[in-house]
Parts: structure tokens; C-alpha cells; sequence
């Protein structure tokens, strides 16, 4: 069930909504948790009933292993106990999205004939497999408590995170759940929910479906770009995927808000960075805390010296790329992303007002450190949205042709969409041979107001900054009814995929 869907805003949040707060409002606190629990898990299998049957298998198998800690008496059980739980956990994520892509390269590699199975991967399995690791391994290392059942299923289950994050942790969640002054209806985190839902869900629909027409249409043609529609296509899923993922984060984060739970930040105006180890101390924030956490850490972070606490920075976001999908384009992504960060960690060159401890040897302006950052951003988006390194590399051989054949016209015809269809009337009646120049202006005109969009304030300064404003209550109404409309054009996220 998509949040950007007429199913979820007029039946299923409703009846969430009502249910929740009516049963919490009897005092019946348990059956209320069952309820949610049993809301979420038809969220999750709306989409596909055979995927309810491996998050139930999931979970159950970390709680039974929660369970067996309780008689972990000694060192040795406890690093048993860690070493079941991550065997199962990353043995769960590893056959559902992995199995095809590691025997694919094996049968390449060494002219073996292993068959490949096509396993359907189920939404958001990395997210909250993600989720019961960090539970799992602190129950193991006896920083985390046992909780009873139905704690446990609403922490693992709770739609609005379910399918694509933020990953939470349990000792940000479970008090929540417990705490009693949260089962009432507070009216202020309720319009507060419903600013930041609707300012997600315009990010989704006005502004990354529409931006995904050319961004489709340029990555499946990528042998007939020319230099200046390959850089205007990798602009365009530059601000499409930023308004995909923060804007499904924003709608996640204003429905917790509508049950009283807060989610953690997702995402910090990372397109503001003027380096890129600040673009990810603002990007998928949950991530990086999880393998911050999980990997990072544990791997001996920077205690060990400069040399190992690079590598270890570069292993973390290689394991990033890879965790992104089973496809060599993102692990070439991470691997990109991870030298990156650790050139920016030598020292060598910094940014101006930065807050590195260690001085650079050479400081360049904010203005120079941005354009680099947010440059390198893009370039590596090749690899990242390619279906193939081949593919990839095309896109880089585009720009550097500098070739301009006229292709950008084909690329902005593919915004055919209701909004411009006055406009396109009235061209093809005064002059039709001007069509393709209208829909080029177009073309540049929605990247200029998703630039523009992307240089103010992020959705949550906007609503803690403004709450219940009138003119935000009226922009907010405007671009939910305009939502509403422009469903007919509903696409899924692209974080579902991963």
C-alpha cells in the first residue's frame, strides 16, 4: 500500500487512526498495540500476501532468539547467541537478495552451473532486517532487555517506517509505545503530522513522479544522449530521487507524529553540503548511524590509527553501496562514495568554516566546496541509476563527447502531463511547431523550482518554524488537493526497491 494512494488516505489511515486512539481511549493499551500491529502487517501485505509470511518468519525467529538470551549465563553463549543472530539475519537478507547475484558472478567467474532461483525480494527487507540486527546484536551484547511479544511485533511493524525507514532502534521506540501520555490524541503533533505528510507527499507526487518521466525515458536511451540531455537527465534524478526518499522520510515521520511517536530525521538539506562527509552527516542519517553502530565501530573506528580508520570508513560505505542492491553499479557507487569521503578525511583539502579538527593544507571557499560536492553527487548517480556498468559508463562517455544533437527535446516531450495540457492547446493552435520548444521550457522550468525548493528550508524547520501558520495551512491545503488529483500518475517509491 502506497502512502501516495487513495486506498491509504481515505480508508486505511482513517481506520488506523480511529482504532488506535479508540481503543487507547478504553485503556485497553494492549489490544490497542495487537491492533496496530495487525494494521501494519495488512499495510505490508497489500502489496503482496507470500511478502506477510517472510517478515512473520523474520520476526519470529529474532524473537525466539531475544528469548534464548534470557538464558545466557556466559561470555561464550552470549557470542554464540551474536553469531546465530547475524547468520540468521544476514542469511535471511542474503537468499532474498543476494542468492541470484553472488551465484551469477560465481557461474561467470569459475564456469560453474549453478541455477538461479529469481526470488521475488520483498519490500523494505533490508530496512527492517536492518532493524532487528541492531536489536538482535544489543540483546546479545546485554544492552537491550527482553520485550514481550507484542512490543516487539509493533517496534518491527510500525507502518509508517516499515517499508523504507528511517531505521529506528528499539530504545528510541519501545518507551514510546510504553509511555501512556502518548495514547492520547494531542491536536498540535496531529496538524504538525498532517503539514510534514502533505509537504512529503507533494515532494512525491508534484515534483519526483514528474521528474521521473524524462529521467526513464533518458536512462533507457542511454546511446542516443548527447551531452547536454545526459546532464540534464543525471540533474533531473539528482532532485528525484532527494524528493522520492526525503518526501516518503517526511510523510513517515508526520504519521508518526499522528500517533504520537517520533521518528528520527532522515534527512538534513543535504544538498547544502560543501563536502561530501557533510553530505552524508545529512543523507539517509539512519543508515549511517546503523552501520556507524554496527560496523563501524566494532571494526575499531578510528582507534587504531589513520590508516585503519579509513579503511574502515571506506568498508562502511562499500557495504553501503552493497546494501543498496545486488548489482555492481552500486557497489561501484559506494566504492565511489567511499573515496570520496576518505579524501575528504586526509586533510588534504578543506572547506572554509568547516568543523574538521584537523586543519587542511589547503582551504578553499563554501561557494567551490559546494559545487564540487554536489558535482561529484551527480557523477556518481550514474552508477547508482544504471542497470548496467556498461550503461553507466555510456553516460559518462555522453558528457565528454560533447556532442549536442537536439535529443534534450525528446527527453522534455515525455512531460506530457495534465498540468501543461492548456498550455499545449493553445501552442498547437498559435504555432504547433513550437511544441517541443514549450515543453523544453517546461523541462528546465520544474528543474529550476526543484532547485529552488531544495535551497529553502527543509520540511521540518519549515513546520516547527510555522506551526499551524495560516498561509502554511492554505499552502498546505492547496497542494494536498493538488496531490489528490495527480494520483492517476502514482508511481512507487524508488527506496521500496532496496
Amino acid at each position: 500500500m502506497l502512502f501516495n494512494s487513495y486506498i491509504f488516505i481515505f480508508l486505511f489511515l482513517p481506520l488506523t487512526l480511529m482504532g488506535w486512539y479508540y481503543l487507547n481511549s478504553k485503556k485497553a493499551y494492549r489490544t490497542a498495540k495487537y491492533f496496530l500491529a495487525g494494521m501494519s502487517l495488512w499495510f505490508y501485505g497489500y502489496f503482496n500476501i507470500y511478502y506477510l509470511a517472510v517478515i512473520v518468519v523474520s520476526i519470529l525467529g529474532n524473537y525466539l532468539l531475544s528469548f534464548l538470551m534470557k538464558f545466557s549465563k556466559t561470555k561464550l553463549s552470549s557470542r554464540i547467541g551474536l553469531a546465530a543472530g547475524l547468520l540468521f539475519n544476514l542469511g535471511f537478507l542474503f537468499y532474498f537478495k543476494y542468492y541470484d547475484f553472488f551465484f551469477e558472478n560465481i557461474n561467470a567467474l569459475f564456469h560453474t552451473n549453478f541455477t538461479l532461483r529469481h526470488i521475488l525480494l520483498p519490500l523494505g527487507i533490508s530496512f527492517f532486517t536492518f532493524q532487528q540486527i541492531s536489536f538482535i546484536v544489543d540483546r546479545c551484547l546485554g544492552k537491550a532487555e527482553h520485550y514481550s511479544f507484542v512490543n516487539y511485533i509493533t517496534f518491527v511493524t510500525f507502518f509508517p517506517q516499515l517499508i523504507a525507514g528511517p531505521i529506528v532502534l528499539y530504545k528510541e521506540m519501545m518507551p514510546q509505545f510504553e509511555d501512556i501520555s502518548n495514547r492520547r490524541f494531542n491536536p498540535d503533533n496531529f496538524a504538525k503530522g498532517i503539514t510534514l505528510f502533505t509537504i512529503g507527499l507533494a515532494k512525491k507526487v508534484l515534483l519526483a513522479d514528474v521528474l521521473a518521466l524524462s529521467v526513464n525515458f533518458g536512462f533507457d536511451q542511454t546511446a542516443f544522449l548527447d551531452t547536454p540531455s545526459t546532464l540534464l537527465v543525471i540533474l533531473a534524478y539528482t532532485f528525484e530521487i532527494y524528493f522520492d526518499f526525503s518526501g516518503y522520510s517526511d510523510m513517515a515521520i508526520g504519521l508518526g507524529k499522528m500517533f504520537n511517536i517520533e521518528l528520527p530525521v532522515n534527512f538534513n538539506s543535504p544538498y547544502k553540503a560543501c563536502s561530501v562527509k557533510e553530505l552524508w552527516q545529512r543523507w539517509h542519517i539512519t543508515l549511517s548511524r546503523f552501520f556507524i553502530q554496527y560496523v563501524y565501530i566494532p571494526l575499531g573506528g578510528s582507534r587504531k590509527g589513520k590508516a585503519r580508520t579509513l579503511l574502515n570508513t571506506f568498508i562502511v560505505f562499500f557495504l553501503s553501496g552493497l546494501w543498496h542492491g545486488a548489482n555492481w553499479t552500486y557497489v561501484a557507487w559506494g566504492t565511489m562514495q567511499g573515496l570520496l569521503v576518505v579524501w575528504d578525511n586526509l586533510g588534504i583539502v578543506g572547506v572554509k568554516g568547516s568543523n574538521d579538527k584537523i586543519p587542511a593544507r589547503l582551504t578553499i571557499p563554501r561557494w567551490l566546496g559546494w559545487i564540487l560536492t554536489f558535482g561529484f553527487f551527480n557523477l556518481s548517480l550514474f552508477f547508482f541509476r544504471s542497470d548496467s556498468m556498461a550503461n553507466a559508463f555510456q553516460m559518462f562517455r555522453n558528457i565528454f563527447a560533447l556532442k549536442g544533437t537536439g535529443y534534450l527535446y525528446k527527453i522534455a516531450a515525455t512531460l506530457d502531463i495534465p498540468e501543461f495540457y492548456l498550455i499545449k492547446q493553445a501552442v498547437n493552435m498559435v504555432n504547433p511547431s513550437m511544441l517541443n520548444t514549450a515543453y523544453l521550457i517546461l523541462f528546465i522550468l520544474l528543474l529550476a523550482v526543484s532547485a529552488f525548493v531544495i535551497s529553502r528550508k527543509n520540511a521540518l524547520q519549515i513546520v516547527n518554524e510555522h506551526p499551524l501558520d495560516s498561509k502554511l495551512c492554505c499552502a498546505v491545503t492547496v497542494l494536498f488537493v493538488w496531490c489528490i488529483i495527480s494520483f492517476s500518475q502514482v508511481s512507487t517509491f524508488i527506496y521500496f526497491n532496496f
